[in-house]
């Protein structure tokens, strides 16, 4: 399992890093953006169809409704129903997980990678790099990689400080950045609060499968890419 991860994902994201630092006028931070960029755009065929199942979602909310009241005294009845109804109208409740365990497996990755370049010994950084780079961008010996960008050393530690106190500076922009992903969810999911206030009326006070698992992905993984990046 290590073997397979290293050759398809740890491996090729320390080689792009490397070959886009190489192109990039010899900067870190820039290979970073581009990086992150390209992963992005690759991964929209992923989020395009989750995207578009939500907005299918929310607009067959109507249809979903009448179905809870029709079973409203049969939850096994109901939970058959939707299912059917999701088949017949090419909907994957769950079509928004994958995209984004998607992106923390990426995640995880490029972080193992980045701790691979960003390494204070740059004599230890060239021996491990050379075993994982392929041969064409394999480095000299005496190589230095440049970890300035703007301000900012890449491989130090960077705090800002606010009423006389430190504050980590990756971890504001990590907090922003599950804000982001928070409010992103939010925009892709349905409509759920008709749904919860018909589920607060059952005697078990439990949502309806999908509005469950939505709810959870949408609270779940902001809090994953948190405890992930600290």
């Amino acid at each position: 399992m290590t073997e397979l991860w290293n050759t398809l994902l740890y491996q090729p994201f320390v080689n792009l890093l490397i070959l886009l630092y190489q192109v990039l006028f010899h900067n870190f931070g820039l290979a970073i953006i581009v990086l992150t960029v390209a992963i992005r755009a690759v991964l929209i065929p992923l989020t395009l169809p989750s995207m578009k199942s939500a907005e299918k979602m929310r607009q067959l909310a109507p249809e979903l409704e009448r179905l809870k009241k029709k079973y409203s005294q049969d939850k096994q009845a109901f939970a058959k129903a939707q299912m059917d109804f999701y088949r017949q109208q090419g909907i994957n409740p769950a079509a928004g997980c994958l995209p984004q365990i998607i992106q923390l497996i990426i995640l995880i990755a490029l972080y193992q990678a980045f701790i691979q370049v960003l390494n204070p010994n740059a004599q230890e950084v060239i021996i491990k790099l050379n075993t994982l780079l392929y041969p064409p961008l394999k480095l000299a010996g005496d190589t230095i990689i440049n970890t300035r960008f703007l301000w900012l050393d890449l491989a130090k530690p960077d705090v800002i400080k606010v009423a006389g106190l430190n504050f980590p500076l990756p971890g504001i922009f990590l907090i922003a950045a599950a804000l982001v992903q928070f409010v992103s969810s939010k925009m892709m999911a349905p409509t759920l609060s008709v749904a919860q206030k018909e589920a607060a009326k059952t005697s078990e006070k439990t949502d309806d499968m999908a509005v469950t698992m939505q709810t959870q992905m949408t609270y779940l993984f902001p809090l994953m890419t948190i405890l992930i990046g600290f």
